[in-house]
């Protein structure tokens, strides 16, 4: 197979189902995004981090490529549904227990706290907000075509737990949480 088809020399990009569409449409957008955040994920997962944290990466790489066949197929092929992988309530629970099991090792917090203290943490929190404009691309999108709705909420607990990661490294990293006390004086 080729790696250039010339295919999209004029703007253009094929669906899965074959939907010749323009490369700026919104659903290339939303994909395209989420290939963002999963090469930002593969940094993350190229940092000193422990192996509990890097297999559970591997599984949430796996699971944005689900995401991304998705929002990469035409909705108005049916014929599509059965080739497609789908996300599953239990990767959505997967997340969420990742999120307990860190949280009961942090400290509880009192403030929001600043991106940084340590390369790694950094990258956790880069690539948190590059989910967070996936969440939005692919909520736009959905209020357009819908789709399965357990995207939305995939994306919206996997920038939570980024979040709970990125203080999870800072503790394995004994990196300081800076908090961010707001200036409330007049």
């Amino acid at each position: 197979m080729k790696i250039y088809t010339k295919t999209g020399d004029k703007g253009t990009t094929s669906l899965f189902g074959g939907k010749r569409v323009a490369k700026h449409n919104i659903r290339i957008d939303s994909y395209g995004t989420v290939d963002e955040l999963n090469a930002n994920l593969g940094l993350v997962r190229d940092q000193d981090l422990d192996e509990k944290s890097k297999a559970g990466l591997v599984v949430i790489q796996e699971k944005l490529f689900t995401v991304g066949a998705i929002l990469a197929s035409d909705p108005a092929k049916a014929s599509n549904d059965a080739k497609v992988p789908k996300l599953k309530d239990e990767d959505i629970q997967f997340l969420e227990d990742e999120i307990d099991r860190m949280n009961e090792e942090l400290p509880p917090m009192t403030h929001f706290v600043l991106p940084g203290g340590h390369v790694a943490v950094s990258h956790c929190h880069v690539s948190r907000t590059v989910c967070r404009r996936a969440e939005r691309i692919c909520a736009a999108l959905f209020n357009l075509e819908p789709f399965d709705d357990r995207v939305l909420k995939y994306l919206n607990r996997l920038s939570d737990y980024l979040f709970v990661l990125a203080r999870s490294v800072a503790k394995q990293k004994n990196a300081d949480e800076v908090k961010w006390i707001p200036d409330t004086s007049k």
